[in-house]
């Protein structure tokens, strides 16, 4: 009986570190082709590689994670974006599921959400991090939880 094909990776953020703890969150269960730190090698990598799935950050350096999937929505790439983030701010989920993105989770919820968002995304459903969202924006001014 032939392997099935594992789903494959591609990862970008600017802190090695990180990177490192989501490789290891999501190695046993897909194969990672490799991490870049910023958008421009984004673009490079991810039109190369043709990933399954993109998880991005949206702040890096010399592209942003928004900007690098603008141009490779504008290349014809269909890998499916899962943005992994620090930003709860509406305006910035909006933005991203603008560019096509298909999950928005953030760091702080990464153990218990970047699996099942991937998992979420390749069965074709939307996934936002809403509990840390949630309790994020509950300390706003003005904002209740």
């Amino acid at each position: 009986m032939a392997k099935l094909r594992q789903t494959r990776v591609l990862l970008a953020d600017d802190f090695p570190r990180l990177v490192e703890v989501v490789r290891s969150l999501l190695e046993t269960e897909f194969e990672i082709l490799g991490c870049v730190d910023n958008g421009e090698s984004l673009i490079e990598a991810a039109m190369r590689l043709h990933p399954d799935v993109i998880v991005t950050d949206i702040s890096m350096p010399r592209l942003s994670g928004l900007g690098a999937v603008d141009r490779l929505r504008e290349s014809g790439c269909s890998s499916k974006v899962v943005f992994l983030t620090a930003h709860s701010d509406p305006d910035f989920i909006d933005a991203a599921f603008r560019t096509g993105a298909v999950a928005y989770v953030l760091k702080t919820s990464m153990a218990t959400d970047l699996l099942f968002a991937i998992q979420e995304a390749l069965a074709g459903r939307v996934f936002v991090s809403l509990q840390g969202i949630a309790a994020q924006n509950s300390r706003e001014p003005g904002l209740r939880g």
